[in-house]
């Protein structure tokens, strides 16, 4: 994972997009990045750290994704189906969390972002459903992510229209059942 964990940062280090799905899809199309797997856990959240730092600077990004990644690994794979949480929707409460430099024994509002920003993302993914797909649920979390900090905080990140580049390396793709599938 060390290697991909320096991919990651040298990318975000390197990206001046303000859109982190655009970033994240960057990211799931080196070779490095499987189509599912623990690294979405880091992925993810780097790329909405990275596209917050790229409208407002106010946080050092270097640091923010060292810390995700320390955060991010404590976390095995296969979370989604078998503790009921998706890394993906963890990995950008987790980015939120760095921002606002929260912790376990924070009593503010920001802690309470942090677990609303995470809740929400999880319903978005829990109302597609199974089975996994890392790219879906990373899709859906980024989204999710995009309105909340631009209604909690005013901070316009920039979104596109998602289709999915990935359908064909998934073997469990659901197809028409999601919401970024080609049609």
């Amino acid at each position: 994972m060390d290697e991909k964990l320096m991919m990651i940062k040298a990318l975000c280090l390197k990206e001046t997009s303000k859109d982190p799905i655009e970033i994240a899809v960057k990211m799931m199309k080196n070779e490095m990045i499987h189509m599912h797997g623990p690294e979405h856990h880091i992925l993810d959240g780097s790329a909405l750290l990275t596209a917050i730092h790229n409208v407002e600077p106010s946080f050092d990004l270097a640091t923010a994704l060292d810390e995700l990644a320390n955060r991010g690994l404590k976390m095995p794979g296969a979370t989604c189906g078998q503790w009921g949480i998706c890394g993906s929707a963890s990995s950008i409460g987790a980015a939120l969390a760095i921002i606002h430099d929260t912790g376990p024994l924070s009593n503010n509002e920001y802690y309470k972002d942090n677990m609303r920003l995470t809740s929400q993302a999880l319903s978005h993914i829990g109302e597609i459903g199974g089975p996994r797909c890392c790219k879906r649920n990373a899709f859906l979390s980024l989204q999710t992510a995009i309105a909340f900090v631009k209604d909690k905080y005013g901070i316009e990140l920039a979104s596109h229209q998602v289709e999915c580049e990935f359908s064909h390396r998934n073997k469990q793709c659901i197809k028409e059942r999601c919401p970024f599938h080609k049609k």
